[in-house]
């Protein structure tokens, strides 16, 4: 087997976007045709969504579901086109690479998806699973440029040696998913999407894959999409979080002031949503909720996509679509026409 170019070495030239981000999508637009009983029409599942991660950071995406989470993940992924904008990586244009190229650069980013069950093949023994990027990618295991070895990997995760021989059906919830992200650190990758990568697990198993995560993290110096409905995990893992609804990100900033002093309607009831047994002073919390049903994403509203349910839109709402705009000086920006005023939950 030969060693062949690194990605490292195809993105050289490129290795830094402008703004010093790793990962940089602008304009992402995501459209599918759908036929219904009235014909074809345009299903947006992802609207001008704009995201920036940098080295060894982490950025959470936020919203319920159907909102274009997993979506905007798979375009970063280079697992689907976009139909509108740009995703650059190490300062390479996705779109722009060549087969040959692309399948090099996905050597810097992995997926970890949500379903250890269905993520892993059950014919293959874990030894082959995490041995199989290195195949994919004609790479030697611990050479020079090339894929970490089997033991290094299990060792990585918290497994040990002794389950290089198993079968996913003999490994439970947590261990199936510690070997998914240790294929998904095979080789070496910079940017790592976890799509609702706890989700499926249970309670106590979902606190130990995220320290996991989060030490894998720090340790080296990865960079994360961590997609999930859980903000408790987020406010835990993200420096910077971005809340989407309908397509489209509604807030996004730092992670800490997001949580504290949400700014859009849309996010304010998202927090107010978290259960707590009680409220500061022993009293139970007066809670706000959204009027009415999610919307089609085939029916999106005129103006504001939240103003069909935001207890505060008012007639511009409802005809004028707000801009994601700055909101402070710490760098959060919200889309709504009184992000600065906008208090919905008590």
């Amino acid at each position: 087997m030969t060693v062949r170019p690194t990605a490292a070495a195809l993105v050289k030239d490129g290795e830094a976007a402008p703004d010093g981000a790793l990962v940089r999508a602008e304009g992402l637009t995501k459209r599918y045709a759908v036929r219904t009983r009235e014909g074809k029409r345009t299903l947006t599942a992802v609207d001008r969504v704009d995201l920036s991660i940098g080295e060894g950071r982490i950025v959470a995406v936020v919203g319920e579901s159907g909102c274009g989470k997993s979506t905007t993940g798979r375009l970063l992924l280079a697992l689907e086109r976009p139909s509108e904008g740009n995703v650059t990586v190490s300062g390479r244009d996705l779109n722009a690479l060549s087969a040959k190229e692309l399948r090099l650069l996905r050597r810097d980013i992995q997926p970890v998806f949500q379903d250890p069950y269905d993520s892993l093949n059950g014919r293959m023994t874990v030894e082959r699973i995490l041995s199989e990027p290195a195949r994919v990618h004609g790479v030697i295991q611990g050479g020079p440029g090339g894929a970490r070895t089997v033991a290094d990997l299990l060792d990585l995760v918290g497994l040990g040696a002794a389950y290089a021989e198993r079968y996913p059906h003999e490994l439970s919830g947590g261990q199936r998913q510690r070997v998914a992200i240790a294929r998904a650190l095979a080789l070496d990758p910079r940017f790592v999407v976890c799509d609702e990568a706890v989700s499926a697990l249970d309670v106590s198993v979902q606190a130990q894959v995220v320290n996991l995560l989060s030490r894998l993290q720090r340790d080296l110096g990865l960079a994360y999409l961590f997609i999930s409905h859980d903000l408790a995990l987020v406010r835990y893992l993200a420096h910077e979080t971005a809340v989407m609804y309908l397509g489209r990100v509604v807030e996004q900033g730092p992670t800490e002031r997001l949580f504290t002093d949400p700014r859009h309607p849309y996010t304010q009831l998202l927090l107010a949503a978290v259960p707590r047994p009680r409220a500061r002073h022993g009293r139970a919390r007066n809670r706000v909720a959204a009027a009415g049903e999610l919307p089609s994403p085939l029916d999106r509203p005129r103006g504001c996509v939240f103003s069909t349910r935001c207890p505060l839109a008012t007639n511009r709402c409802r005809n004028e679509e707000p801009e994601l705009r700055p909101v402070g000086p710490d760098g959060r920006t919200a889309a709504c026409h009184y992000a600065e005023t906008a208090e919905v939950a008590a």
